[in-house]
């Protein structure tokens, strides 16, 4: 993949509006969803990101007919032309995964090379794999790929042993066509997952829920097309509201969901951000001084793992210790090191970082490993003294939606440099 670098001339104020672009982590499994009928889908505000562009050509590769418009999308998938998902692809997102359990539900085959996506630690499949298998499916290891044979599947009472996001979307789907009722405890709850909900709903399928933690699919024969609309990013929408808290900067967020944000604005407000929320906007102002907070990442509605990074930025101006602890992935503290060479004092312990602020940040040369890691070196070019330049930058292209050019109407001194 082509490299990107970053430059950003640090300490200037961000003021003014940004709108938030379309859920990246929604527009994958509900692009997967395209699988499970013969039909057009529609997509609507769709965030063109990397991640976004490389399941398309996914689903082309596999048979789909699509046209990208703007910001809106259109799949048809007549039939399966390859059952292949080739691992240049799968390697290129994690989400290609998602892909599993729709093709064995409509077309009984399916081989797709293991997932890659950010290296952050373990995110296994174990809990997708054992549940197709519970419904029919036969799945081998083959070389690099995973492969999968069914007839058709049947419906399951399957209690998921832990949070999977992923897993959940692809048992759903699966069960769509299913024969006979499935029913899933312990699903995942996030916004994208029900967003999903929405659509196979949309297409005919019978879905009942969730109930506390539990969904009911009750398997139809066929689905059809739909026209979606996909939910605002929650992720790009705290990354801004966080960059909003520095001292100076005053941002006014346009077409948010507030509530996916509860989490965050709580702790933000605790913080001493000045945060206003109306239906669809928030507005955050920066105060003179941020609060130390204690913060523990856990499933949704709890605070996201997708924001441990950018908010441990921020944690970096507050004046005293902050502690946050890392209880969904067991390595994603990669960021904390370059962030240390702008000056910030963060310790690892175990799987938490403590951060003792405020730190005054200098602008370095920095190199990231993952798509949100990405997001916390900007945010942390952003007020460094000086110019930060951020290598191995095209990681963050993979989940936000021109965010130089965003945050360059902001005030920004940034640009990139592509090669």
């Amino acid at each position: 993949m082509q490299d990107i670098t970053i430059s950003i001339q640090g300490s200037r104020p961000l003021k003014g509006s940004v709108a938030i672009s379309g859920a990246k982590n929604a527009a994958l499994p509900e692009l997967a969803a395209v699988c499970l009928s013969s039909e057009t889908i529609e997509f609507h505000n769709v965030p063109l990101v990397e991640d976004i562009k490389v399941m398309h050509a996914a689903l082309a590769e596999i048979g789909a007919q699509g046209e990208i418009s703007g910001n809106s999308i259109r799949e048809t998938m007549p039939v399966l032309r390859s059952p292949l998902v080739s691992v240049q692809t799968a390697q290129t997102t994690r989400a290609s995964i998602l892909l599993l359990g729709p093709m064995l539900a409509r077309h009984g085959y399916a081989k797709i090379s293991f997932p890659g996506g950010c290296p952050i630690g373990e995110r296994k499949i174990d809990f997708h794999l054992q549940g197709l298998e519970q419904m029919g499916a036969e799945i081998q290891s083959e070389s690099e790929y995973i492969v999968a044979r069914c007839r058709r599947l049947k419906g399951i009472e399957y209690i998921f042993p832990g949070k999977t996001v992923t897993g959940t979307e692809n048992l759903l789907m699966a069960a769509t066509l299913a024969e006979g009722t499935t029913v899933l405890g312990n699903c995942a709850l996030e916004p994208e997952v029900t967003d999903l909900i929405r659509l196979l709903q949309e297409m005919g399928a019978d879905i009942s829920g969730p109930d506390g933690e539990t969904v009911v699919v009750r398997g139809r024969t066929r689905l059809h097309g739909a026209s979606h609309r996909i939910i605002p990013d929650r992720i790009e929408a705290g990354t801004y509201l966080i960059a909003g808290c520095f001292a100076g900067n005053e941002i006014h967020l346009q077409g948010v969901i507030p509530e996916h944000l509860g989490s965050l604005l709580e702790i933000l407000k605790d913080m001493g951000a000045d945060i206003t929320v109306s239906a669809e906007a928030i507005y955050v102002k920066g105060g003179k001084s941020l609060a130390p907070a204690e913060v523990i990442t856990q499933p949704y509605p709890g605070f996201p793992t997708d924001l441990q990074a950018q908010l441990t930025t921020l944690m970096t101006q507050a004046d005293g210790v902050s502690r946050i602890r890392e209880t969904i992935f067991n390595d994603r503290f990669r960021h904390v090191g370059e962030l240390n060479r702008l000056g910030a004092e963060i310790k690892i312990q175990n799987d938490t970082a403590i951060i003792k602020g405020p730190a005054r940040l200098r602008g370095a040369v920095l190199k990231t490993t993952d798509l949100r890691a990405s997001a916390a070196l900007v945010l942390g070019g952003l007020i460094a003294e000086g110019e930060t330049i951020i290598q191995n930058s095209y990681q963050l292209f993979r989940g936000y939606e021109n965010m130089p050019d965003k945050l360059q109407k902001l005030g920004a001194a940034i640009t990139i440099s592509r090669g």
